[in-house]
């Protein structure tokens, strides 16, 4: 009777299953999917943080929604923070002060969710940059690489408008940065700051207008180009680095479903907990030590977070220029800097059509490059990072300055000269260590690598031992094709032409 039973549940499960299969194509796709290939490498781990401090994100966010007011109407404070009892402020300020210490586990949350959209920039900066080395932007991703470079574009306005939500005085010092840069703009100027703003600043919309974009507008655009990213890695399938048996034509690695599907769903909890650890043990965004934003006041040592440092280092860095043209007078101290903001991140965006116009490349790619093997590309990402990270101490430079006892001026000064000197020392270093590496890799695949130890040859020569490569290691060394630059240096006679690196281990004399 028992098995007559199972029979019949499992007949039942058939027909749904057949039902499901027949309308959506269940069965077709998950045969075609579930035992998709997934190459193994740490840095493929870039990629998974971004996705899954995303989702934290989007789950600590629905539930803050639950308690935050998005208006400036004033109210007095009564509630447990003490200090600031019968002071009045917005019901943004009073909201957020709510959460934080009369919600239940409201303070966790706030700081899982400001932890994570800090570590959600970092990680997709982190990640388009391992993109950006290896080369894995090429033919066919670029417009893949768009879309990665749209969200990381959108991530920083969408986290300028989340830390002003509280209308605490950081957030309002911000704005009013935000507004003296919307007024520097040549003749729609005060009309786009009238239009933010809803009035003179600060205004009465603001918070209500930045909560829509916050929660509504850009988190959909940003799902949307999530989900498009994700299945644009699917069908064109994911890169890897060379190594043996693998070719631009297969993909090696395990398959998503058992292995991968175990491996990413526990390192979504890692990460989780890694976050959820970051926020109960380090206070972000103390908004109750602040206070409520006032037009009179400015907090001192205003910084905003870490991924929009650079553009304020950009205004702290630029000397006050005035120029009146027309009976116009134009801000060039903040109009320079506002156009340079895009201009840098917008370099990024479009390199990959860049460098295959340049090169001419128009083949497909799905090895991966070793940095050290594109030497120019490798130079140009390394300046781009050094001139970011200048810039971001240029936005700190009043907080430099104190800390390390220095003049204000000299700090700005001295930032003034590293954002043109120290890319361009970045650009030339970081290229001759990359030819300098690829010889001695040239030297392991000739000669082996070193054993220090000594041998005497009949004649009374001195030799040193050195252990012959493994196929694996020759394979990884040699599967790509040498830049002109290093050929010339070996004496190619057509540096246009490309070499795969000799794998002829022996012997060396010492």
């Amino acid at each position: 009777m028992s098995g007559e039973r199972n029979t019949r549940q499992a007949s039942r499960g058939e027909r749904v299953a057949d039902w499901a299969d027949g309308r959506l194509g269940i069965y077709s796709l998950g045969r075609q999917y579930l035992r998709k290939v997934f190459p193994d490498h740490w840095s493929f781990l870039l990629g998974e943080i971004c996705l899954y401090s995303f989702v934290v994100l989007i789950l600590t966010g629905v539930y803050l929604t639950l308690f935050f007011h998005p208006s400036m109407n004033e109210v007095t404070y009564h509630g447990s923070y003490v200090p600031l009892n019968g002071i009045r402020m917005s019901e943004a300020y009073a909201s957020t002060l709510h959460i934080s210490f009369d919600v239940r586990g409201g303070l966790l949350v706030r700081q899982l969710h400001h932890w994570a959209a800090l570590v959600f920039v970092a990680a997709m900066l982190t990640h388009m940059m391992r993109h950006f080395f290896t080369g894995s932007f090429r033919k066919p991703r670029e417009v893949n690489w768009v879309f990665g470079w749209t969200l990381l574009f959108l991530g920083l306005f969408e986290g300028l408008f989340g830390y002003s939500l509280p209308d605490d005085l950081l957030s309002g010092t911000g704005l009013r940065f935000v507004n003296g840069a919307l007024l520097s703009v040549p003749i729609v100027g005060t009309y786009l700051s009238m239009f933010l703003l809803g009035g003179e600043f600060p205004g009465h919309d603001i918070v209500a207008r930045f909560y829509s974009l916050h929660i509504l507008l850009i988190p959909g655009v940003m799902t949307a180009l999530v989900v498009t990213h994700v299945l644009l890695v699917v069908y064109h399938k994911h890169t890897q680095f060379a190594g043996p048996g693998r070719t631009e034509r297969n993909v090696v690695g395990s398959p998503f479903m058992p292995v991968y599907l175990a491996k990413a769903g526990g390192f979504f909890f890692l990460v989780f907990g890694f976050l959820t650890l970051m926020a109960a043990v380090a206070t972000i965004n103390p908004v109750w030590q602040y206070g409520p934003f006032r037009a009179d006041q400015v907090s001192t040592g205003a910084q905003p977070d870490w991924y929009l440092g650079f553009a304020e280092g950009l205004v702290r860095i630029m000397p006050g220029w005035e120029i009146t043209l027309w009976g116009h007078t134009l801000v060039l101290g903040v109009l320079i800097p506002i156009v340079v903001f895009p201009l840098l991140l917008l370099f990024i965006g479009i390199y990959p059509f860049l460098e295959s116009w340049l090169t001419g490349d128009r083949r497909e790619h799905h090895i991966l490059d070793r940095p050290r093997n594109r030497p120019v590309r490798t130079a140009i990402g390394a300046a781009w990072i050094s001139a970011y990270l200048v810039l971001l101490a240029g936005g700190g430079n009043d907080i430099l300055s104190t800390r390390l006892h220095l003049s204000i001026n000299a700090v700005t000064w001295s930032i003034r000269v590293a954002v043109f000197a120290v890319p361009a020392v970045v650009f030339v270093v970081t290229r001759r260590i990359c030819l300098g590496l690829q010889l001695r890799d040239r030297e392991l695949v000739e000669h082996g690598r070193e054993t220090g130890v000594i041998k005497r040859l009949p004649n009374g020569e001195y030799v040193e031992i050195h252990q012959p490569l493994t196929q694996a290691e020759l394979h990884t060394l040699t599967a790509h094709e040498r830049p002109g630059e290093l050929v010339e240096r070996t004496g190619s006679a057509n540096p246009d032409q490309p070499r795969r690196t000799p794998s002829r281990p022996g012997p060396r004399s010492g």
